[in-house]
């Protein structure tokens, strides 16, 4: 896999924002990322490895950020990745026709923008324990997409878990971190399976959303109001997801 290094300046200054955005609500980021690469036309063999290893390094500084304040439920987080990591290394195996893969990234991205919209940020203080059969069937299936597109489920799994009331905001965060971090090692290893190389140049990309993502996390794990930014980057989110399925 190689990365043209002509980047536009936009969108370098456009990513650590991105990985800022999402690490303050303790996800890695790959939608936006996937967002922001379709925008700028990336190929789709380029944009699912690039966004599952940004995934790894500013999950995981949210992950820690997030842990460090007390919000990690670690039973909530195994019921789900029991059966996510194994399927989305299978995920992350599949190669699927271009056109096919936007369409669906277009669909998933409506979730981010759900989500960045706060219509999922509602709190309960009626918290029902999680099926094992629940877990593992929403695991398997979003560990599933993960691996397939290039995400790390985050994005989807926090909503759940507050539309269903398995955790608070700040505790679905914190799950959502590590999920997501698990799902992009497995679906980078089952493309590595299949003989991916990644370019040297993928991790000038890491060192900028990683400043973000630090940043991020940090304020987000604390008391941190970014309504006007959610907006922005909803914004973008919406316009690239009318971009895939046009194009």
């Amino acid at each position: 896999m190689t990365i043209d290094t002509s980047y536009h300046i936009l969108f370098l200054i456009i990513l650590p924002i991105v990985a800022f955005l999402y690490a303050s609500v303790g996800h890695g980021g790959a939608s936006g990322y996937l967002a922001l690469m379709a925008l700028f036309s990336f190929a789709p063999e380029v944009m699912k490895p690039t966004a599952l290893l940004l995934n790894l390094f500013v999950s995981a500084i949210a992950f820690y950020h997030y842990y460090k304040a007390g919000f990690f439920n670690k039973k909530l987080f195994l019921s789900f990745a029991i059966t996510s990591i194994p399927l989305a290394f299978l995920g992350g195996m599949i190669e699927i026709d271009a056109s096919i893969y936007k369409k669906i990234l277009a669909g998933l991205l409506i979730f981010a923008i759900l989500k960045m919209l706060n219509v999922f940020g509602q709190k309960s203080d009626q918290i029902r324990d999680v099926k094992i059969w629940q877990g593992m069937i929403v695991g398997g299936a979003i560990g599933f997409f993960s691996g397939l597109i290039g995400i790390g489920g985050g994005i989807i799994l926090s909503p759940i878990i507050l539309l269903l009331h398995w955790g608070k905001m700040k505790e679905a965060a914190a799950v959502s971190a590590l999920f997501i971090w698990v799902n992009s090692a497995a679906g980078l290893a089952g493309q590595f399976s299949n003989g991916l190389n990644l370019d040297s140049q993928s991790f000038i990309l890491v060192g900028i959303a990683i400043v973000g993502g630090f940043f991020g996390s940090y304020f987000g794990s604390r008391q941190f109001n970014n309504k006007l930014l959610r907006y922005l980057l909803a914004t973008v989110l919406i316009v690239a997801s009318v971009k895939l399925i046009i194009i």
